[in-house]
């Protein structure tokens, strides 16, 4: 199987850096200066968000090549359905973890812009994942993505172990 994700992995890899990057590097980046609002030291609070969020992203990523065989990107989406790691929590922390870098550089950079930008990100994945991605993964996984779905909620992670390893 290692060889077979490697393909997936560099794919993965392109689209992080054309996606996410572009919506947690190069927009927030363009909506600077902050300082729209004073925080103090407690803008530092930002930084653990966005590392949270990156850690949150990449496993995720490694997991969708690795596990799933396919990438993040809607045109090279997983083989396979991927529900391990935090997928067994909740079915879109790849999601949560950009928004969380989002969090994070608005507080960091003390910018209500940045801050409107997530929150504006957090409607737009909801939408996207309510219109497109939950229909798609619907009908390419049948009955194994509704019983996942009963199972691991959509946005707040479940703690409690409610699937298997797989």
């Amino acid at each position: 199987m290692a060889s077979r994700a490697v393909g997936p992995l560099i794919r993965t890899v392109i689209f992080t850096v054309l996606a996410p990057g572009t919506v947690t590097i190069y927009v927030p980046y363009r909506l600077l200066p902050g300082g729209d609002f004073d925080l103090g030291a407690a803008r530092y609070a930002g930084i653990p968000l966005i590392a949270f969020g990156a850690a949150v992203y990449l496993w995720c990523a490694w997991n969708f090549a690795w596990v799933g065989l396919g990438t993040p990107a809607p045109i090279d989406p997983p083989k396979k359905l991927v529900a391990r790691g935090l997928y067994r929590h909740i079915r879109n922390p790849m999601y949560v973890g950009v928004l969380s870098i989002l969090l994070g550089e608005s507080l960091f950079f003390e910018s209500l812009r940045v801050l409107g930008f997530a929150l504006f990100a957090l409607v737009a994945s909801h939408l996207f994942v309510i219109c497109y991605e939950e229909p798609t993964l619907r009908r390419k996984f049948g009955a194994d993505y509704e019983d996942y779905c009963r199972t691991v909620p959509r946005w707040i992670p479940c703690w409690k172990d409610r699937r298997p390893q797989g």
